[in-house]
Order: C-alpha cells, then sequence, then structure tokens
C-alpha cells in the first residue's frame, strides 16, 4: 500500500511537519510495511515559508526591515540556493500580527519591508520567487514594496510621497530606475486566492480594509488613492492594474506583483503542489491522508484539503481528512470530493487543553491508526 500524507498545520498546536509524521505512525502501526510519502503543505499564506523549506531541504534567512509602520522588525524568507528560489511571505513584514489593534491604520502603513525582503533573496542569488499573500495590515497598493525595488512615485514637487494608502493620491509622476530593472527577468509566482479587483465596492479597500482598521471615512480616501495609482499607472507605464482578478488581495500587492513584476496570481495550495512535485506520487498513490485544525465550510474553498481532493478525483483515489474539531458543516466536505471526516477528539475538553501539543500529536496518530484498522478489516 502507497499512502500520500499532505496535512495542513493545526495552527497554535502541530506543524504541517509534525501533523504528517503523527499520520505516517498510525499508518505504520497497522501497515508496517506500507510506503508512505510524506508533503508537509500550506495553502499559500500563513505556514508557506515553513513548508516549502522543510519540503525542499532549503533554510530559513532572518533579515530586518522595514515593518508597516516605518520602524524595524525582524523578518525571514526561505532560500533554495539549488533552485535560486525565495519563498516570502508578505506578512513576515507588514502583517497584521505585527501591530496592536490600535496601531492599525491602513492610511499609514506601508508594504515597503516587502521590498527590502526581495532585494536581500537577489542579492543572495534567488532569480525566482514564490510569494504568499494575505494578512497584510496595508492598502497602499504595492507602492512601498515597489519603492524599495526601486520605482520612484513622486508627488508635484518632485519629492517621494509618503508611506501608506493615505498619500496614493499625491502621486504625480511614476519612474522606473535602473535599479528596478534587475529583476525584469526574475520569475514571480504568487500565492493568491481572492478574486477582488484593485478598487471599487469589491476591491481591496471596502471588503479587506475594515480588518486593517479602516473606518468609512478612511475607506473613501482608500479607494480614491487606489483609483488615482491606476491611472497614472496606465498613463505613465502603460500598465493596466485596475481589471486584475486578484489584484485587490493584500491592500493591492496582488496588483502591483501582476503590473510591475509580471508575477503570476495562482491558487495558492495547487502552486504549492506543482512546485512539490505531488501529482507525480499520487499516480501510484492508493489512499491520501489530509486535514487541518478544523474541517468546516470554509476547507471546500482554496484549503489544503480541496487542493488534494482535486488531484484524488482527478486519479480516483480515496482522500480522507482528519480535523482537531468538525463544524456542522464540515460534512458537506463529502460533496466535494473528500470520501470521509473524522474528528481526532477522544473526550469533552477545553480548547485550549485539545489544543496542547502533544495531545493534538497523540489523537492524531490514534484516529489515523483506527481508519487503518478498519480498512484491514476483511468483510465476509
Amino acid at each position: 500500500m502507497k499512502v500520500i500524507t499532505g496535512m495542513d498545520s493545526f495552527k497554535g498546536s502541530l506543524s504541517s511537519v509534525g501533523a504528517n509524521q503523527a499520520v505516517e505512525k498510525g499508518i505504520k502501526q497497522v501497515f508496517p510495511e506500507s510506503v508512505v510519502k510524506s508533503f508537509a503543505m500550506a495553502d499559500g499564506g500563513e505556514g508557506t515559508v515553513e513548508t516549502l523549506v522543510d519540503g525542499m531541504n532549503g533554510s530559513l534567512i532572518e533579515v530586518s526591515v522595514t515593518g508597516p509602520l516605518g520602524s524595524s522588525v525582524d523578518a525571514s524568507y526561505g532560500l533554495i540556493k539549488d533552485e535560486n528560489l525565495a519563498i516570502i511571505e508578505v506578512a513576515s513584514a507588514c502583517g497584521l500580527t505585527l501591530l496592536s489593534k490600535d496601531q492599525l491604520n491602513p492610511l499609514i502603513t506601508t508594504t515597503y519591508g516587502v521590498g527590502e525582503l526581495i532585494n536581500h533573496a537577489y542579492y543572495n542569488g534567488a532569480r525566482k520567487f514564490i510569494i504568499g499573500l494575505g494578512g497584510s495590515a496595508t492598502n497602499d497598493g504595492g507602492v512601498g514594496m515597489l519603492q524599495a525595488l526601486g520605482y520612484e512615485f513622486r508627488d508635484s514637487e518632485g519629492k517621494e510621497i509618503h508611506f501608506g494608502g493615505g498619500f496614493l493620491s499625491q502621486i504625480h509622476s511614476i519612474k522606473q530606475t535602473a535599479a528596478s530593472r534587475k529583476f525584469k527577468d526574475c520569475e514571480f509566482r504568487v500565492a493568491c486566492d481572492v478574486s477582488n479587483i484593485l478598487y471599487g465596492e469589491q476591491g481591496a479597500s471596502y471588503i479587506f480594509g475594515p480588518q486593517k482598521g479602516a473606518n468609512s471615512e478612511m475607506l473613501k480616501v482608500l479607494d480614491a488613492g487606489l483609483v488615482h495609482y491606476a491611472d497614472l499607472t496606465q498613463k505613465e507605464m502603460n500598465i493596466d492594474i485596475a481589471n486584475i482578478e486578484g489584484g485587490g488581495a493584500a491592500g493591492g500587492l496582488g496588483a502591483a506583483f501582476h503590473g510591475y513584476l509580471n508575477g503570476q496570481l495562482e491558487s495558492g495550495v495547487e502552486l504549492i503542489m506543482d512546485v512539490l512535485g505531488i501529482e507525480e506520487e499520487l499516480k501510484t498513490a492508493d489512499l491520501i491522508i489530509t486535514g487541518e485544525g478544523q474541517l468546516d465550510a470554509q476547507t471546500s474553498m482554496g484549503k489544503v484539503p480541496a487542493g488534494l481532493a482535486a488531484l484524488a478525483e482527478k486519479y480516483t483515489i480515496p482522500i480522507i481528512a482528519v480535523g482537531g474539531s468538525l463544524t456542522e458543516d464540515a460534512y458537506n466536505l463529502n460533496h466535494h470530493g473528500i470520501d470521509a471526516v473524522f474528528s481526532i477528539q477522544r473526550s469533552p475538553i477545553s480548547v485550549e487543553a485539545a489544543m496542547e501539543h502533544e495531545r493534538t500529536r497523540i489523537n492524531i496518530e490514534k484516529t489515523v491508526e483506527q481508519i487503518m484498522r478498519v480498512l484491514n478489516v476483511k468483510i465476509y
């Protein structure tokens, strides 16, 4: 028997790697001779760097960069030297988790640190980049990042505009410098699982701005700034960033990557499965086991189990998902390609107790062992 394990992390409890190890141990209790191929997984958001660094024998590079409010923060990215590949999560440099609730202000938060990470990786030899969007505290259309990469965004007095989405309306000219041209031969694959365009009622500001601290008046200013930025980008650079599906991701970083850096916006989990070469291994598999901290309706929308379920259907392979908890609608996953879902919990306990690292590891192992025992039963 050949089993593919592709577990997402159980956030706050167990890493993807740890969850896979627990699954493998459970399988081996019943089928000790089975071949188990484990893939640390993520969906392009939090955990993407760790997942790909582990899966591709890379290293984690730590660097001080400009944080969302302009002061220095410690950030990191993954580097796969043999592949000239860097993996960057934008949240590492401009994420919501870097700020307290009362510090959130998309009028002044910047993506400049993301550009610094890209620069650092470039000088470390990276020419291919995987970018995980999501969790940003910014709404500057990626202008901060582009400034760090060498683009100039100047106001009517010829001065560089200030950081933040609140200053986009002051852009008077855009210039590509020699420093920014070094990225023209680089490849950017961008994990993006939203379809929102840059501005408008379904754009970056109105859909994602409130969670970043924007009130109704701020939203008007932010959206108007993105409109102006897009119009000037079309006029000065002959680049259309207004109508890119996914352009509104991460406060407009999706548009900046696609328009200015020729980045390809892709489903996060599909991108990671492609990079890790999972499909080739699936062709000869008998079973897939996947899972995440909570299985719910959202699981079918671009999450790790859904991505693996699509491949399972393609090759007619059964797939089972285990979760730390199951919501009432988790059972609808049976109609979205997942053959069976199981909770790993064995008794009524508090959430805090359920999320203890060792408890989660053991519960995954024991649940998978019982699943495998059922598969080993001979029915006459």
